[in-house]
């Protein structure tokens, strides 16, 4: 007994152009869900192996641990809300804000609390470890800038120059005097230490809510409202200004090696952009607004946390574990008065009827007419345009599609026109509905006056789309063939100037 062989609907899909850069990302697994009881905040992976991430959430900031992803480290100390937990480069320490306006220095192996720096009025949201590992900048909602050292616990410079909330801030990865603040004030500002002084202040537009250097300290990049900026650091002007989106960035981090920055907003997606063309090349769609977001330095887990508590990580080349489901029937086959049965049996696995498609079904039963019925649905023939396409081109094949559309009523007739006037401009569908189409014309034609006057408008209509549509064909024949005469005269080789002047003089002498 052989097998149906099903119709080939894929012969008529869209074309999708995937680029090298969205398979690259596509290679991240399944995501991976986990829930806290609060917004995530800020989220930060371990500059060494195994690369451990943090995440800030709710009074506490948790370390998780990449493979299991359970979290194996909980630092508690905190009264009120936390902000902003940020590794050191050796992953030793950890720094964290918080809403009750103090820095908070942890030991990560013991868990041990070791600083409490007291400064700030208001809540501090961003802290960062200057890149010598001897300094903590913070940033605070008291609209001020803090430059901490760890030993003494005191500051050793205190800017104040923005007029609102400081809610994003970063240090530069190659000089520990260089320190960048962005406010809700929409200003970004730039100190240098060494000489107590705001360095320079440029505009975002908008209020700024998350900035970072590119692994050279020489670009700087800052978010914020429906825009992201990349700056040039030293000459203090704007590169380049990247505005897809549709709610406000929230925040960011580099992927491969700084090639490429990963931004999170409020409108549920995260989206790459290339630092060289700086240009969008992949976008990425969540459940839920985005808060935060990290990917780790060996480029092989990234990670994002939402408004509503939920952390999504997800690991390159890794697939989600789905549970094995029990044989719907078996039966066993050996000798199974022995204790452990397992040894010995075999389960025989009794495959199931493949389930056809309505349409399928009734091409089995050479039912033609009901076949065509099945498809021409709204939910088939508009959702899926390609699988009506199938039909009809099997139909052919099979010299079955005139007794499928003969004996049709006004209803079902107007349904099948409609269907053809709509997509007979579409390119991969136009050659088989041109097809369909002469044939309903011979089949209606003579008896069109028995039919309603809605089916004599719809074959009006499809009339004039065909007229449309060749003089649309004509005139792109007619630009083709005019570029056609364009570059041919451009290969015309001209005389040289030298042979053009001695042929003008010989006509002149002549004269």
């Amino acid at each position: 007994m052989t097998t149906f062989k099903k119709t080939d609907t894929k012969v008529f899909d869209r074309v999708k152009q995937v680029s090298q850069e969205s398979l690259y990302w596509k290679k991240l697994g399944e995501p991976i869900l986990l829930k806290e009881f609060g917004p995530i905040d800020y989220l930060n992976f371990s500059p060494v192996e195994p690369y451990n991430f943090a995440v800030t959430s709710s009074a506490r900031v948790q370390i998780y641990n990449p493979v299991t992803k359970q979290p194996y480290k909980n630092l508690n100390k905190f009264k009120a809300t936390a902000f902003g937990g940020t590794f050191r480069q050796d992953g030793k320490l950890l720094c964290a804000g918080s809403e009750d306006s103090m820095v908070r220095l942890f030991d990560v192996s013991t868990r041990s609390l070791l600083r409490r720096l007291k400064g700030h009025t208001l809540p501090v949201h961003r802290t960062y470890f200057t890149c010598d590992n001897n300094h903590i900048a913070s940033f605070s909602d008291d609209k001020s800038c803090i430059l901490w050292d760890i030993v003494t616990e005191q500051h050793v410079v205190k800017y104040k120059e923005h007029n609102d909330y400081i809610r994003a801030g970063c240090v530069s990865p190659v000089n520990p005097s260089v320190v960048v603040s962005g406010g809700y004030d929409g200003a970004i500002k730039m100190y240098d230490i060494r000489d107590k002084s705001v360095a320079c202040t440029l505009d975002h537009g908008a209020p700024v809510e998350s900035a970072l250097f590119l692994p050279t300290g020489s670009i700087l990049v800052t978010a914020g409202g429906k825009e992201v900026r990349v700056w040039d650091a030293f000459n203090r002007t704007l590169l380049a200004t990247c505005s897809q989106y549709h709610k406000t960035v929230t925040c960011m981090c580099l992927a491969t090696k700084g090639k490429r920055l990963l931004t999170g907003s409020l409108d549920h997606r995260v989206k790459v952009i290339d630092m060289v063309t700086y240009r969008v090349i992949h976008t990425m769609g969540y459940t839920s607004p985005i808060l935060s977001i990290a990917n780790s330095f060996d480029d092989k887990t990234m990670i994002t946390g939402t408004v509503s508590g939920l952390i999504t990580i997800q690991k390159r080349g890794e697939q989600a574990i789905v549970p094995q489901k029990k044989p719907v029937s078996y039966r066993y086959i050996g000798d199974t008065s022995t204790k452990d049965s397992n040894l010995i049996d075999t389960v025989v696995t009794m495959k199931g009827k493949d389930k056809l498609p309505k349409y399928e079904s009734s091409l089995r039963k050479f039912e033609y007419k009901r076949a065509l019925d099945h498809v021409m649905v709204s939910s088939v023939a508009y959702k899926t345009p390609a699988t009506v396409i199938a039909l009809f081109d099997e139909l052919i094949r099979r010299k079955g599609l005139k007794q499928a559309i003969s004996n049709r009523d006004s209803k079902q007739l107007a349904q099948i026109l409609r269907f053809i006037i709509r997509y007979i401009s579409v390119e991969r569908f136009m050659k088989i509905l041109i097809e369909v189409s002469d044939l309903i014309i011979d089949a209606y034609w003579d008896i069109i006056d028995l039919y309603s006057s809605e089916v004599k408008k719809l074959f009006n209509t499809l009339q004039d789309t065909v007229r449309k549509e060749t003089q649309a064909t004509e005139d792109f024949l007619k630009i083709q063939g005019a570029l056609e005469m364009i570059l041919a005269a451009s290969n015309i080789s001209l005389p040289p100037i030298e042979d053009l002047a001695i042929k003008v003089e010989a006509k002149t002498e002549n004269e």
